[in-house]
């Protein structure tokens, strides 16, 4: 059974971090391309950032760079989303996937073979 588990979300305050995990069970999560979407209140789901199976081609959506980065451990089959700088725009749940189609200039989510966390919610209040 394909299971992916996110952790690390919660309430932060404006400028402060955090770093959200997504461990997979039952997948074979280092071969497959990752990625992270997030689904902002009042809005459609969107992806936030996504990393290759090498690790050498990244994507991140204009609104996070320079602010998300994103990392896996193929060993731990676990990705990582560290979030620093955040502000209220960020409030919403986030989504671990994979496998993805990832390029430097896009994220797309693989609907049918594709599989996704429950998501997690990352609240940023003052």
């Amino acid at each position: 059974q394909v299971n992916f588990v996110e952790s690390g979300g919660g309430l932060v305050q404006p400028g402060g971090s955090l770093r959200l995990s997504c461990t997979a069970s039952g997948f074979p999560l280092d071969t497959y391309a990752i990625g992270w979407f997030r689904q902002v209140p009042g809005k459609e789901r969107e992806g936030v950032s996504c990393l290759s199976v090498s690790g050498d081609t990244s994507y991140a959506t204009d609104s996070v760079k320079g602010r998300f980065t994103i990392t896996r451990d193929n060993a731990k089959a676990t990705m990582y989303l560290q979030m620093t700088n955040l502000s209220a725009a960020d409030t919403g749940v986030y989504y671990c996937a994979a496998p993805v189609a990832c390029s430097t200039k896009h994220l797309f989510f693989y609907a049918g073979p594709g599989r996704m966390g429950q998501g997690i919610q990352v609240t940023v209040v003052s």
